[in-house]
């Protein structure tokens, strides 16, 4: 198999999430998902009114299936509005 590069766009409930720490939670979760210790790149994308979107790309290898487990698991962290999968990439190389 080979692996794919995921972009995976998080919406807070509010703008008085720390982002800081959310982003540290979907790391963990991300991590538990993939079964290893990826490189992740963060986004802090703003929205409207203060609000701001939390983007992480990342890789995972494509034999683990779909990310929907992922985003069920994110969606229930109570700070979390919704989750979204916004790209999904195969990896060259």
């Amino acid at each position: 198999m080979t692996d794919v590069v995921l972009t995976i766009k998080i919406m807070p409930e509010s703008p008085e999430v720390n982002m800081e720490d959310l982003e540290t939670k979907v790391k963990s979760e991300i991590k538990k998902f993939i079964n290893e210790d990826s490189d992740m790149k963060t986004e802090i994308e703003p929205v409207a009114f203060g609000l701001n979107a939390l983007k992480i790309i990342f890789v995972m290898d494509e034999s683990i299936g779909s990310p929907d487990p992922l985003e069920e698991s994110i969606e229930k962290f109570e700070e979390v509005a919704s989750v979204e999968v916004v790209d999904v990439r195969r990896a060259l190389g």
